[in-house]
């Protein structure tokens, strides 16, 4: 049986962490899976500072699951272009 990296808890078992739009003042929920999520008051884009293990790890898709590890995927390469754009 292989056992879960202790990375992956952030991405099975997201947490939710509140965080202050710097644009409008409100608060913003974002989960410790999410890339990114908009303020609900102003659209304001927040990211979220993190290093996922679908980055790096070959066994990622394995710890994760298919579905997940496809949506952050996504997430991940929408990110990578929009910031290869504002160059």
């Amino acid at each position: 049986m292989q056992k879960k990296c202790p990375g992956s808890l952030s991405i099975l078992r997201p947490k939710l962490e509140i965080r202050i739009c710097p644009k409008c003042g409100s608060e913003v929920e974002i989960f410790s899976d999410e890339m990114k999520v908009e303020c609900e008051n102003c659209g304001f884009v927040i990211y979220n500072d993190i290093q996922l293990c679908v980055q790096w790890c070959p066994y990622a898709r394995e710890c994760i699951g298919d579905e997940t590890y496809e949506r952050i995927r996504r997430e991940i390469d929408e990110a990578e272009k929009k910031k290869g754009g504002n160059r």
